[in-house]
């Protein structure tokens, strides 16, 4: 079957869900378009900062929500699953599940003054629900940090080319910021000075491979990264994350462009089978694949992004459903293309006879998703990039991850000061140095084992905050007199989808003498089903309250 013709029936539909299931979701949720928003009403130069455009912030909020997430799991459920489920999960998915959960996120947070979607619990749920449910995503957040660390760290140590691009981004960021906001250079001529400054660092990357002189340099590089991680939380937004944020974003738009491109002008055929199996050394398609793909349909990561970051910085409320349920559509986008770089651009289990290319499965070895993704994407792109396809496409998804990196550690740090400073009243962690201290040992120390073990949990416990929020916002809606029903049924199916896949890895790590990740999974479905009854009861209560009354 073509691959152009299975894009185009993916990005259509995507398309339509925004344009007009979104405005049908803005009306149920009840977006006052004149209400000032936190980021205007609270500046305070540091966290709350409005942006001057708002495409600045779609950025931001695109690149910390998108990492490498989206790419690695459908390139996972494609080799075990096929590519046919796994695209209808991230269309369906990102549409109904994942786009609404973004969007509800992010507008509970403006309606109550940029405070996260956990610090809301406690009105919506009591304090010991907030607690508990913190608890919750406060491991689940050291996960994702320890993840990306490590994933990262993995990729520089095997791809020394990608390196000085990487962490000269950076730099590039702090000038672009510099232009912006302190010379009041104009966002497009920035951009392109920015864009530019990026293009030579990926050329001077691809001549000028760096290495570490040192066994393991993996590990190295995840210490690197964590501690860069540690320092760009406690920076001002507009000191870095916003300007890095940006041209990160302008990269994977660039990307996303010659990748679809390339697809139109190579139109190759799928290569791997649309169902490769419905039960693998993974799990079964039902819970695992749901879960694997994580990020690319739903992601409970992405509310402590629209909660966390996001919401303090928007300046103008129409621009919300851009922001919230369009970059949750764009990042589906990312994850189609994905699936067709691995399914279309790489063979199955051999190469034909007179033919030249990859195998998916040799790509594969060892673990190594971004290659597979980067070869494949280099096949699709290969009219355009040439020969270099491949590090274009391992550089645009390496940016990602470190974007993610220190937006997770900076949410992680709100998270951590609102849990253990606020509620818990430890004075030292009030203390944002003493904090993001902190997470990055508790990161390290989880980043530094194996990271292809860490990610079902990952992906579970990402898409169990998913289920708790559409929880929490049901009973937000409700007692608002709002409509909840596309909030509960995606919250009803996430809630089973994601406890019977964490149950099924917490066996699978206790029988595989994995007990740290078995102790972790057991602690994540308790909280959860605490969570979970909680949510219930009041929901429960409320609807019985607003019946009689």
């Amino acid at each position: 079957m073509s691959s152009l013709v299975i894009a185009a029936i993916s990005l259509i539909c995507l398309a339509l869900g925004y344009i007009f299931y979104g405005r049908v979701v803005a009306r149920w949720i009840g977006i006052d378009y004149n209400q000032k928003t936190p980021a205007v009403e609270m500046e305070d130069g540091v966290d709350y900062v409005p942006v001057k455009h708002w495409s600045i912030l779609f950025g931001h909020h695109f690149a910390s929500i998108a990492g490498a997430a989206p790419i690695i799991g459908p390139v996972i459920a494609c080799l075990f699953w096929g590519w046919l489920p796994s695209l209808i999960w991230i269309v369906v998915g990102g549409v109904f599940f994942g786009a609404v959960h973004d969007f509800i996120s992010l507008t509970l947070s403006l309606k109550n003054k940029g405070l996260s979607v956990v610090s809301l619990t406690e009105s919506i749920l009591g304090k010991t629900a907030r607690i508990v449910f913190s608890i919750f995503v406060a491991l689940a957040l050291i996960l994702v940090v320890a993840v990306f660390a490590a994933l990262a760290g993995k990729t520089l140590a095997i791809t020394p080319q990608v390196v000085l691009p990487t962490f000269g981004l950076v730099g590039v960021a702090v000038l672009v910021g510099i232009m912006v906001y302190k010379t009041r250079i104009h966002l497009a001529i920035s951009s392109l000075i920015g864009g530019i400054l990026l293009v030579g660092l990926i050329i001077a990357g691809y001549y000028l491979p760096i290495t570490l002189p040192v066994s393991n340099p993996d590990k190295w590089w995840t210490i690197i990264l964590l501690l860069y991680g540690m320092v760009a939380a406690v920076l001002p937004v507009t000191v870095l994350l916003q300007p890095r944020d940006h041209l990160a974003a302008i990269v994977l738009f660039f990307g996303l462009l010659a990748g679809f491109v390339g697809l139109a002008i190579t139109h190759p055929v799928m290569k791997s089978p649309a169902i490769a199996s419905f039960k693998t050394i993974q799990g079964s398609m039902w819970p695992m694949m749901m879960v694997v793909i994580a990020c690319g349909a739903l992601s409970g990561f992405h509310s402590m992004v629209a909660s966390g970051t996001t919401s303090k910085q928007l300046a103008r409320m129409k621009d919300a459903r851009k922001i919230g349920f369009g970059g949750m559509i764009l990042e589906s986008v990312l994850s189609v293309l994905a699936v067709l770089a691995v399914a279309a651009g790489l063979y199955w289990k051999a190469v034909p006879a007179g033919e030249s290319g990859y195998t998916f499965q040799a790509c594969m070895e060892g673990g190594n998703v971004i290659g597979a993704f980067g070869r494949g994407y280099g096949e699709l792109t290969s009219p355009i990039f040439l020969g270099v396809g491949y590090l274009i496409g391992i550089t645009m998804l390496k940016t990602f991850i470190m974007t993610t990196l220190d937006s997770a550690t900076r949410i992680t740090r709100y998270i951590f000061t609102e849990l253990l400073g606020d509620a818990f009243n430890i004075k030292l962690f009030r203390n944002r140095y003493a904090t993001t201290l902190l997470i990055g040992i508790l990161a390290g120390w989880l980043a530094l084992t194996n990271w292809q073990a860490i990610w079902p949990v990952f992906g579970s416990s990402n898409q169990l905050i998913a289920a708790m929020v559409f929880i929490i916002a049901s009973v937000y809606l409700l007692t608002h007199n709002r409509r909840v029903l596309f909030a509960v049924v995606p919250a009803v199916i996430m809630l089973l989808t994601t406890i019977t896949a964490l149950i099924y890895k917490t066996i699978e790590f206790l029988s595989g003498g994995k007990y740290a990740l078995g102790v972790i999974s057991i602690v994540l479905v308790l909280l959860a089903f605490f969570v979970a009854i909680k949510g219930f009861l009041v929901f429960k209560a409320t609807g019985r309250k607003k019946i009689s009354g």
